[in-house]
């Protein structure tokens, strides 16, 4: 369909990106990397700036500074780099009274990567009817019916809204295993934009927090959950100084929080967790255990740490 056409292995850069509509500054100077093979999960609360973010990586809008590049190629107005990105709107389209097979046919001109094969494999997975009106599904089930033409469409690159918003527990969690298996097999890119945490802390490797148009940071969420821990101790004698919990190499752990229920004393420490295991039994506990935190909690103390209320930035 297209010559020039040739695919892309590298990442998406995005650099200093600002857009305004009339006097609201939806986003605010934003820079990101997003590398291939990831799958990143974009938090914030609604008006966070994340649609917005979403649609300038798709090309839809231009920022009115700043860019974004796929292997250095701006995408706007590139139309061989958008045949690798589906773009999945929280208000999914479909033509107004057309049915799966409608669509199917329209991507299929649309995208020179559409696979039939796929595309029966997953219409029988899904178990939609592909010759009923979208217009008469469900929610969930026209949600499902984006899920699927995007995955037939091969992209390098997904970029979903709110994708798992109106999918029942079940089908949320096929979803997420789908393109879990897809960046298994090193074809795709997912991008997931949502306002709950929890629903990206099983399947996402990498976050980035958007509030009031800026990402305040972003994470490997592996490196963030090794790198900070919850320890619940009880002590033989007196209560330790905050400022004597040491790595072994002597170097002082930062006690993010600080709490006593009873003789139980509930720590979170900063550092890997062979530092804080030693730091812990140099106290010689009569009990002690470390506890995984959430992403949420994590995502807590960082914003903490950095003066923010998060629980008022994700509202």
């Amino acid at each position: 369909m297209n010559e020039q056409y040739t695919p892309f292995t590298g990442e998406i850069s995005i650099k200093n990106v600002t857009k305004t509509f009339g006097r609201v500054r939806s986003l605010d100077d934003v820079t990101a990397t997003i590398r291939q093979g990831s799958i990143f999960g974009l938090i914030g609360s609604n008006g966070a700036g994340k649609s917005t973010l979403l649609r300038i990586m798709a090309g839809i809008y231009r920022p009115d500074s700043g860019s974004v590049s796929y292997d250095g190629e701006d995408i706007w107005e590139n139309t061989a780099r958008k045949q690798d990105i589906v773009y999945l709107s929280d208000d999914q389209f479909f033509f107004t009274h057309g049915t799966i097979a409608d669509m199917a046919n329209y991507y299929r001109q649309m995208y020179i990567n559409w696979s039939d094969e796929k595309y029966e494999r997953l219409r029988a997975v899904f178990n939609l009817e592909t010759d009923r009106k979208i217009s008469t599904f469900s929610k969930g089930m026209q949600k499902q019916a984006s899920v699927l033409l995007a995955l037939s469409c091969c992209p390098k690159y997904l970029l979903c809204d709110e994708t798992f918003d109106g999918l029942d527990p079940v089908m949320r969690q096929f979803v997420k295993r789908l393109l879990a298996e897809e960046v298994a097999d090193g074809t795709m890119t997912p991008v997931i934009a949502s306002h709950n945490m929890r629903e990206l802390e099983d399947i996402c490797d990498h976050i980035g927090l958007l509030h009031k148009g800026g990402i305040l940071f972003d994470r490997e969420v592996d490196a963030m959950k090794t790198s900070i821990h919850k320890v619940q101790m009880v002590l033989p004698g007196e209560e330790p100084d905050l400022g004597s919990f040491r790595a072994p190499d002597g170097n002082v752990l930062h006690v993010v929080s600080y709490k006593k229920s009873g003789s139980v004393l509930n720590l979170i420490l900063r550092g890997e967790r062979e530092e804080a295991e030693a730091a812990v039994r140099e106290k010689n506990p009569v009990f002690y255990e470390l506890i995984p935190l959430t992403l949420e909690e994590i995502f807590i103390c960082e914003m903490e740490e950095k003066g923010y209320d998060f629980n008022s930035i994700i509202g």
